[in-house]
């Protein structure tokens, strides 16, 4: 068997250090090539150690990658959970496609493994798996929104695919042009969702233009007369739903400052309290420290040397 000699600074690595850069390594690899392009081999070379440490800390390429893959959806999953953690659904929203956005920014090689069909040995399923926990976080959110609104909650879930999967699909669009910026990018997500769910229809329905539309060899077109009609009773219609949106949106953005601020003025009051504590704490060990140096004063006088 042939001995790899490593040099003497890398001998020193420890076992956990040495798991830490095989597994940085195997992520910028599996990146750049994906798993079947990749292999231990050039795992091994890359961090110039032989393939029995890489078999001896993960058993083989397919448990580095399940670590990988498994560590890039948590750090994802955790961003994603943290920003719909906000009081407000708008603000929920807003911070969700920046977590999105910052990770892709941020962790683009971690981003690019999960967006390709994760291999079946990583044990931790594929993107669309991923997609699918965070639309059943998103879920809840919606069906709170959609009960307070008058929608049906039982829509709340195909709502949150929908919803999730523009975000996700922008984002990997994005992921390779990087332009706009991350917030601007942000903005017109918001600006979609958000304006669209306040302008939502709780019963949609087609429109008897498209549902009464046939070829002509079949069935002659309705009269110009009439498709002008409804469409003008349609731009009616819909000018109307914009004006309530925009008085509902208005509305919301108050309360969204309003409770900004009020969460502003806990924070003062918590800190200012933790203060009080500190500097209670900081009375208390002065006058500790004082009792112990009378009670050493009194010992020395007790028992003099």
């Amino acid at each position: 068997m042939e001995t790899v000699t490593e040099p003497r600074s890398r001998r020193r690595m420890s076992g956990s250090e040495r798991r830490e850069q095989l597994i940085q390594i195997s992520r910028t690899l599996f990146a750049e090539k994906g798993f079947d392009g990749t292999s231990i081999e050039e795992i091994a070379a890359t961090a110039q150690v032989s393939k029995p440490v890489v078999y001896e800390h993960f058993g083989g390429k397919e448990g580095v990658y399940a670590v990988v893959v498994d560590r890039e959806m948590q750090k994802l999953l955790g961003m994603i959970t943290e920003a719909l953690s906000a009081s407000h659904s708008l603000i929920k929203l807003e911070r969700a496609a920046l977590a999105l956005l910052r990770y892709i920014e941020e962790s683009s090689e971690g981003f690019r493994i999960l967006v390709r069909d994760s291999h079946a040995a990583s044990g931790t399923g594929t993107f669309a798996s991923l997609i699918s926990e965070i639309a059943s976080q998103v879920e809840d959110v919606l069906a709170d929104e959609f009960a307070a609104r008058g929608y049906d909650p039982k829509l709340a879930p195909m709502y949150a695919q929908m919803l999730v999967g523009m975000v996700a699909l922008t984002g990997q669009w994005w992921l390779d042009v990087r332009k706009p910026g991350r917030e601007e990018v942000a903005a017109h997500l918001v600006n979609l969702a958000w304006n669209g769910l306040t302008g939502l229809n709780p019963n949609p329905a087609i429109t008897a233009t498209s549902r009464d539309h046939t070829p002509p060899a079949v069935k002659p077109p309705q009269p110009r007369t009439a498709s002008e009609k409804e469409l003008r009773e349609l731009e009616k219609a819909r000018e109307k739903e914009l004006k309530e949106a925009e008085k509902v949106r208005q509305k919301e953005l108050k309360e969204a400052e309003k409770a900004r601020v009020r969460e502003l003025k806990e924070r003062e009051r918590l800190l200012k309290e933790a203060e009080k504590a500190r500097e209670r704490e900081e009375k208390i060990r002065q006058r500790e420290a004082r009792l112990a140096e009378r009670a050493a004063r009194l010992e020395q006088v007790d028992h003099p040397e």
